[in-house]
């Protein structure tokens, strides 16, 4: 296969190398042959390369071209928000090839400056590594700038879950709020699964869940005293709205007293005591619908009062010291 003038390949992928002030530039044209070619010319008929484009109008393309096609409504709305709110007005101005690591470690204290929680600023640096990703797979630029260990150290968490009491509190509360939480807490289904639930998706006893995160169908076998309830009820089995959590948050902690409850706490509760009650974890893979096992061993780690029931369980209320001198001396 014969190249065209000007342009040479590195491994997989096409460059071109340009003259770019006092210095040549090489321009990635990307892996396809096809597509480098017609890079090569458009180049060639003056479009501007991404050496003269900013990141904010690189945010803006990788919007359009790469997350409307790749997430849902929702991760687009978050998406776009971190890129105009955060990459374009702190890093938007910089040329897109010739961001440097460095350009990026100053990102991140940029938005550790304004006191995002790290969670945050690690969602806004990921956005941040995809959207570079997205421009080296395209062919926009010939590598990726983002340094190793770009973002923070997350202190790891035990699930954000409900104890004995509140779960006691927030069953007893009216309905349909009542009734919402009873479903929550027996089925582990995130806030907009809930509010997308009918009650024809019950079949045989199975909540069949077909409008995911994954897009991938679930089934989620329902324990007897909440088929009971379903079964006399029709339509959509959570009368609230999905993009409005906050409203149904509000009136259950004004109606239950449990001033930290948010929805998504009933889906962490669910995991954790299935765990605790000896249920496997591929089991709980399959109905929370985590593509990765490893997001479902979160909830593996066990509470302070699951940990406190164990130790008086295996030890009695010995030390371990104590106890093997006990067995020593038997």
């Amino acid at each position: 296969m014969k190249l065209p003038k000007g342009m040479f390949q590195r491994g997989p992928s096409y460059y071109v190398r340009l003259f770019d002030g006092a210095r040549d530039k090489w321009v990635s044209l990307g892996r396809d042959f096809e597509e480098a070619k017609n890079r090569l010319k458009k180049l060639r008929a003056g479009e501007p390369t991404m050496l003269r484009v900013t990141v904010a109008q690189a945010g803006e393309r990788w919007l359009e071209n790469y997350v409307r096609t790749a997430r849902n409504a929702k991760g687009l709305r978050l998406a776009r928000c971190r890129v105009r709110r955060s990459l374009a007005p702190l890093l938007g101005a910089k040329s897109l090839g010739e961001t440097t690591g460095d350009d990026l470690r100053a990102y991140r204290l940029a938005l550790e400056r304004k006191e995002l929680a790290p969670q945050t600023v690690s969602h806004v640096l990921t956005d941040a590594r995809c959207l570079i990703s997205w421009a080296v797979e395209s062919g926009l630029v010939s590598r990726s700038p983002v340094p190793r260990r770009l973002l923070p150290r997350l202190q790891e968490r035990l699930p954000d879950r409900l104890t004995d009491a509140e779960v006691a509190a927030l069953v007893e509360i009216e309905e349909p709020f009542g009734f919402v939480i009873r479903l929550g807490l027996g089925t582990g289904l995130r806030w907009a699964e809930l509010c997308r639930s009918v009650a024809s998706d019950v079949r045989q006893g199975v909540l069949m869940v077909s409008q995911t995160k994954s897009g991938k169908l679930r089934r989620i076998p329902l324990p007897p005293a909440l088929l009971n309830e379903i079964q006399g009820k029709a339509g959509r089995l959570a009368p609230f709205r999905e993009a409005d959590p906050g409203t149904f948050s509000w009136h259950v902690r004004r109606m239950s007293g449990v001033e930290r409850f948010h929805p998504h706490m009933m889906r962490h509760t669910y995991a954790c005591v299935w765990l605790e009650r000896g249920g496997s974890l591929p089991a709980l893979q399959q109905i929370l619908g985590h593509a990765s096992i490893a997001t479902t061993q979160r909830y593996a780690r066990l509470g302070d009062e699951a940990v406190r029931e164990q130790v008086a369980r295996t030890l009695g209320g010995q030390t371990v010291a104590n106890a093997v001198a006990a067995e020593a001396g038997d």
